[in-house]
């Protein structure tokens, strides 16, 4: 990590940026399906490799339909398999983009937080030798540590 580390936008690359969001959101969210954690935990997963089987079941539902049963829908399952063909990509690329725009966050935010502490020590240490206008400061940011007693458990406070 890097102390020096920030991302600095234009306000032309940060509209551009918020355009292509919009753009992208109109586009996609009414489309998409949000999942509860219920459904995602039971849902059948087709991961890299299963992709295989299912395009050679994907050719078989052309050339051998007689073993399509009853409640499977080939064209469902054309349009379902046309869609993640569609849509891998875009997942791929914002993925990444994602993993390193979170992992920016927090190189920043953590590098924040150091120079932070930095300067709530040296607050504590002005208060020490008395320096005008140390208490004020340190009291107004003395308030992030103070630690909040815990709640009682069956009528015990620990």
């Amino acid at each position: 990590m890097s102390t020096n580390f920030y991302v600095e936008l234009t306000a032309a690359e940060l509209q551009t940026l918020k355009d292509a969001q919009a753009s992208i959101l109109n586009v996609l969210a009414p489309k998409l399906k949000a999942l509860s954690p219920d459904e995602r935990r039971d849902s059948v997963k087709m991961g890299e490799a299963s992709i295989p089987f299912v395009r050679k079941i994907m050719e078989y539902v052309v050339s051998n339909p007689e073993f399509t049963p009853a409640f499977v829908k080939p064209e469902v399952m054309e349009k379902q398999w046309k869609s993640i063909d569609e849509l891998t990509p875009f997942f791929n690329a914002l993925e990444q983009l994602v993993s390193n725009l979170s992992d920016s966050i927090l190189d920043m935010g953590s590098q924040l937080m150091k120079s932070s502490n930095a300067y709530y020590k040296q607050t504590q240490v002005a208060v020490e030798m008395d320096v005008p206008n140390a208490k004020p400061v340190n009291a107004d940011l003395k308030v992030r540590y103070e630690r909040k007693p815990k709640p009682a458990v069956n009528g015990i406070e620990s």
